[in-house]
């Protein structure tokens, strides 16, 4: 017991932080499985107002995602739109490469208000319930190329990427290539903080995994549901999400100005 208290950051915590700490992974969970997308996008923002480090939290997100993506595409594989994968990755892998470079390299503040700033905007879109449409080529591309930056800084691109998907990917298989996506995008991620000895905090991890398969489980559950009445949870969600960033956001654009 001392050995896990003594070796993992988590439970370093205060009580209350780990209880919330834990819903929020539950609520990941909850949203990947539920929605297919958005997990990290839409838990992160909450978990930086608990530990302003994205260094910490997002191994915990990563590992999890390569979980529970893996355990997905086990029975999946054949429904994954490999080819469409092939044609996007050349827009989505170099700029997530560059946007692990700028996590790694960039002040902890900008990386902050990065992803304050990107979720901010995902929750006026939901709260509008606005909706990013592509049907150019070029502009596609500038998608996925944005999101791939993203996601590699974040892990928060899914909402840009995903729009991209849905007009070049057949629905029954979308579901499947989007987790083969965040699978690969993933290894990169932690592939990359292995190589620079970024700590995963692995014991956190598996502490917070059961948790995080209630949510998981529970989102598998409530997905068709979720699906008839998206615009409502749409709403709901970036109106929650528009809170916090403006809460997070603020003490970064006080502390600038002072």
């Amino acid at each position: 017991m001392s050995y896990l208290l003594e070796n993992t950051f988590l439970l370093q915590l205060d009580g209350l932080h780990i209880i919330i700490s834990f819903l929020l992974f539950a609520w990941i969970g909850f949203v990947r499985s539920g929605f297919g997308f958005g997990g990290s996008a839409f838990g992160l923002p909450v978990m930086l107002l608990i530990y302003d480090q994205p260094l910490f939290w997002l191994p915990l997100i990563g590992l999890h995602l390569l979980f529970f993506s893996g355990l997905t595409l086990r029975t999946q594989l054949h429904n994954v739109d490999w080819d469409y994968l092939r044609r996007s990755g050349p827009f989505i892998i170099p700029s997530a490469l560059v946007g692990v470079l700028g996590l790694l390299n960039l002040p902890n503040n900008w990386i902050l208000a990065f992803i304050y700033g990107i979720t901010l905007l995902y929750g006026i879109m939901w709260l509008m319930n606005w909706a990013i449409h592509s049907q150019r080529s070029w502009l596609n591309k500038f998608l996925l190329t944005l999101g791939g930056y993203v996601s590699g800084i974040s892990l928060s691109g899914a909402p840009i990427m995903v729009a991209v998907f849905m007009n070049n990917v057949a629905q029954s298989q979308l579901r499947s290539t989007l987790f083969a996506l965040w699978f690969t995008l993933v290894t990169i991620k932690l592939g990359a903080f292995v190589i620079t000895g970024v700590d995963l905090h692995w014991l956190s991890a598996l502490l917070l995994l059961p948790v995080a398969t209630i949510g998981h489980i529970i989102g598998l559950q409530l997905h068709h549901y979720i699906l008839e009445n998206h615009r409502v949870f749409r709403q709901a969600i970036g109106g929650l999400l528009i809170v916090v960033c403006i809460t997070g956001i603020t003490p970064l654009i006080a502390g600038n100005s002072g």
